[in-house]
């Protein structure tokens, strides 16, 4: 990632937006490589699925199906979906706290399935947002494996949907996202090769581009006793009579090895043959990469001993015989440790087998994702769109490739509505790297505000209290403090909490990251937790256990009361955990996931919490601005210090406004001479009544809002200024102690 400017994009747009990722590209460009790191390094809490078994096994997830319980019919507007009490706890406390989703092989999942992912989390999370406000890693290249739709089914999506690939989603129209073209083929280095697999994927291959092709066909070629040829065809059945009949024409003694199976592994999601037959000399694939490196997903050899227990290959190149010992798949799912707090994966079942597979012949669809040193290729029935380019990107170099038949251009089928899609994308994929620094202020901004949105609270408050007026009405005390509590949190909370997210709109970058600023968040997010708890928690009380004898008011009942007790805990719980710490990020999304889960606990959560709180206060904590004083002291630049602590440079320099507004440190030191009079002349010059943009608008590219905050606290070397002026990072223009410093400004020389 580090030499790949593609693949860092992406990583930033994962890891620091709440942006959408659809990440594609050539075979061999990487995107399994990112997947993998993504799963090893992100903090986001996230779950990996699959459109199949066997994708889903290999990227350590989950089928889409079975995570989503998903009914096999098509998902259309008029389909009934189980209600959210189908699920287990479990999966509902998963799903609340889930940041990021990640579909891999997602040119195989159909644009109805994907509204259906969409429609479970709205059930379970921000009912209002597409995916349920979750973000999304989709990876694939839509020139490989395509959506399945049958004869049957085909009729029914057209009513609804333009194509079935995933982009004709409804809720994936509804957001913006980003499509991130990875460029570099990691596979091959022979350019001619590169030019042809790129024409042929295009659906624009050349005249000459098939003579260079066809020069490698071979009629009848029969390759040499041990060398690594594998056969790549377009049906299972030319692979699999192909391989028997090689199997057949071998003499000696055969054996057959069953798979053992544990617990639940269903027999779709078998990754190997569950009855595998070898006999000496037989052309084997290596289906399982080796952790001691002997061996890798699509590694050609031939068996060299077999006997009921033993089986012995020997791979071209290779010195030594590999004694080939059995392998363990294991069908996991998601659960949620409730020590740790973390999604984790649990072993369902195991399927036991050895890690091969006969090779003289495997199919197109089968070979996705691996690498041949050498392949013969009969790919003249094809029949699907992009398979002949799947099997000619297999191979390393033209060189290693034999044809077993001509591949002529009616071979060669495209989409015409997969390249029209991605025509489309690269304007936007352009606007959005462009807009990178933006979109990350925006994703941060956007994370402060949701702390401050009631609006869920409201809702389900409104919704538990039209069920009371309607089937509790023998309750009137209770209704009545109802109606008032809906007119109070409209008034006191409501009403303040959205001024306050103006001005979180409106408050320049720096000023978001300062430390006054900070002070304030803290500040306010004990003003609303406590309003909160006076609010509602007599309320919920009151309101707990009451009966009625209708079975469908009972019901609504139950159903709004959990719905309300649940949101109003998570929301307290995460003020009263932001009331103590400083917002970040990171830190925010922590502390979200933890009150969601406490919230969804049982009657001893508040309790773990005080526990894990009063643990944590015996542990002194290094303030934020002290660490970056220290780390400065230490010679470290404000970059260095931002790359290694993981904030924005503004940050960081707002670390420092206290201290040189204190006279603790001049501002010279920290930002230089030069820059600091360059500043001061402009802001002398235009004042500093309007805020920190038009003095930005003056002054040189280099020069950044937490350089001007610097300087602006210069002005201020007496101790802490308290007032409403701008120097006091409040926005107000007409404090009197502003006014008299400008008029000293004025006169200085």
């Amino acid at each position: 990632m580090e030499k790949n400017q593609e693949l860092r994009n992406a990583w930033e747009f994962v890891e620091h937006t709440g942006m959408s990722v659809f990440l594609t590209g050539k075979a061999g460009t990487g995107k399994t490589t990112f997947l993998r790191t993504v799963r090893e390094h992100s903090s986001k809490r996230m779950v990996v699925v699959a459109p199949t078994g066997v994708a889903a096994i290999n990227a350590g997830g989950v089928t889409i199906h079975s995570f989503f319980q998903l009914p096999l019919a098509p998902f259309v507007p008029e389909t009934q979906v189980k209600t959210r009490f189908d699920f287990s706890k479990e999966k509902r406390k998963i799903i609340r706290t889930l940041d990021l989703l990640i579909i891999d092989e997602i040119s195989m999942v159909r644009s109805d399935t994907l509204d259906a992912i969409d429609s479970v989390l709205r059930r379970f999370r921000e009912h209002d947002k597409p995916f349920g406000g979750v973000q999304l890693i989709m990876i694939g290249d839509l020139q490989q494996l395509t959506p399945v739709v049958t004869p049957d089914e085909e009729p029914l999506l057209q009513r609804y949907y333009e194509t079935p690939y995933f982009f004709s989603s409804r809720a994936l129209r509804s957001i913006d996202y980003v499509t991130i073209e990875l460029t570099r083929v990691y596979r091959q280095h022979d350019d001619s090769f590169i030019t042809i697999l790129n024409h042929i994927r295009d659906g624009h291959a050349t005249v000459g581009d098939l003579a260079m092709l066809n020069a490698r066909y071979r009629p009848g070629f029969c390759p040499e006793t041990g060398s690594d040829y594998i056969r790549l065809t377009t049906h299972n059945r030319m692979a699999d009579s192909y391989n028997q009949d090689r199997l057949h024409a071998l003499g000696g003694r055969s054996c057959t090895y069953t798979a053992e199976t544990d617990g639940q592994f269903p027999d779709y999601n078998y990754p190997a043959d569950y009855q595998l037959t070898l006999k000496v000399g037989a052309q084997v694939m290596f289906i399982h990469n080796d952790s001691n490196g002997k061996y890798y997903n699509g590694k050609i050899g031939h068996v060299t001993y077999v006997d009921d227990e033993h089986i012995h290959v020997l791979c071209p190149d290779d010195m030594e015989e590999i004694d080939v010992a059995p392998n363990v798949w294991e069908n996991t799912k998601y659960t949620l440790n409730e020590k740790t707090r973390q999604i984790e994966s649990e072993v369902q079942g195991t399927f036991r087998q050895y890690p091969l597979r006969l090779a003289w012949a495997i199919t197109i669809h089968k070979s996705q994702g691996l690498t041949f040193e050498h392949a013969i290729i009969d790919a003249q029935s094809a029949f699907a769109s992009g398979q002949v380019y799947v099997a000619l990107s297999r191979c390393r170099s033209l060189e290693g490739l034999v044809l077993a038949t001509p591949v002529v251009q009616e071979a060669i089928i495209n989409d015409n509505r997969v390249r029209n899609y991605m025509d489309g994308q690269a304007e936007r994929t352009n606007r959005s790297i462009e807009s990178l620094p933006t979109l990350k202020e925006t994703y941060y901004r956007s994370l402060l505000m949701d702390m401050f949105s009631f609006a869920e609270l409201q809702r389900l408050e409104a919704a538990l209290f039209r069920v009371l007026s309607e089937f509790f009405y023998k309750y009137p005390k209770v209704n009545a403090l109802h109606k008032m509590t809906l007119s109070d949190l409209d008034t006191r909370i409501v009403a303040v909490a959205d001024k306050w997210i103006r001005v979180i709109g409106s408050l320049p970058e720096a000023d978001l990251h300062g430390e006054e600023f900070i002070a304030r968040v803290r500040k306010s997010a004990l003003y609303f937790q406590s309003s909160l708890v006076e609010l509602f928690d007599r309320l919920i009380d009151l309101t707990k256990g009451l009966e009625t004898g209708n079975k469908v008011g009972m019901k609504r009942y139950g159903n709004a009361f959990s719905d309300l007790q649940q949101a109003y805990l998570a929301k307290r719980y995460l003020l009263e955990d932001m009331t103590e710490t400083d917002f970040t990020v990171a830190g925010y999304l922590k502390a979200k996931q933890d009150a969601i889960l406490s919230s969804m606990g049982e009657g001893d959560a508040p309790k773990r919490r005080r526990e894990r709180k009063a643990k944590a206060a015996k542990v002194p904590k290094e303030r934020t601005d002290e660490i970056s004083y220290r780390l400065f002291r230490q010679g470290k630049s404000f970059a260095e210090i931002a790359a290694e602590r993981g904030l924005n440079v503004s940050t960081v320099q707002n670390h420092f406004v206290k201290r040189v507004r204190t006279g603790e440190m001049k501002v010279e030191e920290l930002i230089g001479r030069q820059k600091s009079e360059l500043i001061r002349r402009i802001v002398k010059g235009v004042g500093s009544t309007e805020g920190m943009k038009p003095i930005k608008m003056l002054c040189p590219a280099d020069v950044t809002y937490g350089d001007i905050a610097l300087v602006l606290a210069s002005f201020v070397r007496f101790g802490k200024v308290k007032g409403s002026c701008i120097l006091c990072f409040t926005g107000k223009a007409d404090c009197p102690l502003f006014q008299f410093l400008l008029i000293i400004l004025s006169v200085l020389p």
